[in-house]
């Protein structure tokens, strides 16, 4: 893998894991607003046990997707992480809004960036692999 290749995985990464920290972060201390903005609903008592859940969870990946100093190689198990995150979470919010008619503020923007994100990395791992 070319410098520029190695520079623009991480670079895409760090964006990456920046957007899911943040947004752990905000589920882990206020749930529904993270929920009021992408579905446009309320949530329950337990779906906000739920949520903080899947804050943690968030920035667990976040945190585990930071690309280090190491070689360009060791990138690969973040790349593969955030490359299913970002086009599952794209797909299921994309489902949510055209099957099941929920919708916020953000839904269609949150669809978006997880489709940009997860289409760069699989650009980047298909220059990969031609390197």
């Amino acid at each position: 893998m070319s410098e520029t290749d190695t520079n623009t995985l991480r670079k895409i990464l760090i964006f990456a894991a920046v957007v899911e920290v943040g947004t752990g972060l905000v589920l882990v201390i206020d749930p529904a607003i993270v929920v009021s903005l992408l579905l446009g609903a309320e949530v329950s008592s337990p779906g906000t046990q739920i949520a903080r859940v899947f804050g943690i969870a968030l920035l667990a990946l976040g945190l585990a997707c930071w690309p280090g100093r190491q070689r360009a190689q060791d990138d690969a198990p973040a790349l593969r992480g955030m490359l299913l995150y970002n086009a599952g979470i794209a797909l299921y919010l994309a489902y949510l809004a055209t099957v099941r008619h929920m919708g916020g503020l953000l839904l269609w923007p949150a669809v978006v960036v997880h489709g940009a994100v997860a289409a760069l990395l699989i650009w980047t791992w298909v220059r990969r692999a031609k390197n």
